[in-house]
């Protein structure tokens, strides 16, 4: 038997995204600790989109880099790959 390929459809005003790996080490070489910048916003690729008035109105599509609270969203894993859920005013900015 072949694996089923999931896709992801948010309802409403919401968005996936496939949060971006914050850098663990600085560029000269610094191991940071998790606790470090944990209030820190987060970003991330949106890879699908609700269909509400107020995502689309937004601007925001799918593909964009978007910034989001960090502890903002739903967390969930498929295929051993981590999503977040978000509403569309979890979004704080589309990066360009």
């Amino acid at each position: 038997m072949g694996t089923k390929q999931i896709s992801i459809k948010p309802l409403g005003d919401r968005v996936v995204v496939a949060p971006m790996k914050e850098a663990d080490k600085t560029k000269s070489g610094i191991i940071l600790p998790e606790t470090v910048d944990k209030e820190k916003p987060a970003q991330g690729k949106v890879v699908a989109m609700g269909a509400g008035d107020k995502i689309k109105k937004s601007g925001v599509k799918k593909g964009d880099n978007v910034v989001y609270e960090k502890y903002a969203g739903a967390e969930f894993k498929i295929g051993g790959v981590e999503y977040k859920i978000l509403k569309e005013d979890e979004i704080l900015a589309i990066l360009q």
